[in-house]
């Protein structure tokens, strides 16, 4: 999946020239030889650099306090939506629903990598959930609809069905 991701990430930057992505060990933990130097491991490292190559510094965060907040929700996706058990998920999307309650992306008021990363790693969950569950999380969903809308994100995904209004109540008449 993280090869797929980067090539999206890329396609998203612009960057003409594709890289040569390979992976290492049972987790497939991304790869990029660097023509360079060494080569570059892991997800949020490869995809910080294509940023990087990019020129487009502002997806990283435009202050100290927004890199600082980037970079926790980067730490996020591989600790967290990497490696997460079916009990795990009602506590991540809790998680998220919490924090996303009075943003518009992860990092505030601005689009990052963050959003992007967490987008890709969130999407499985999310392509599983009924609609009843989509509800509960109304936040999650909201930030979800809007980032899988963002121009030139989902590449390599489908998009996924959000309600806008709330068909079921809680009252019963």
């Amino acid at each position: 999946m993280a090869l797929r991701e980067l090539s999206s990430l890329e396609k998203y930057l612009g960057l003409k020239k594709p890289n040569k992505y390979s992976t290492q060990g049972d987790k497939k933990i991304p790869v990029l030889q660097n023509n360079n130097g060494p080569p570059l491991v892991g997800l949020v490292t490869i995809a910080c650099h294509l940023v990087k190559e990019a020129k487009r510094p502002e997806l990283l965060g435009d202050s100290a306090e927004s890199r600082a907040v980037v970079q926790q929700w980067l730490e996020f996706r591989v600790t967290r939506l990497d490696s997460y058990s079916k009990e795990d998920i009602k506590t991540i999307l809790k998680d998220l629903n919490a924090y996303l309650q009075d943003k518009v992306y992860m990092a505030g008021n601005q689009f990052t990598l963050a959003d992007t990363l967490i987008y890709y790693g969130i999407h499985p969950l999310i392509v599983d959930l009924a609609i009843q569950e989509k509800e509960q999380y109304v936040n999650v969903t909201r930030w979800f609809n809007h980032i899988q809308h963002y121009p030139g994100i989902r590449h390599h995904l489908p998009p996924v069905v959000v309600l806008r209004n709330r068909i079921y109540t809680s009252r019963h008449h």
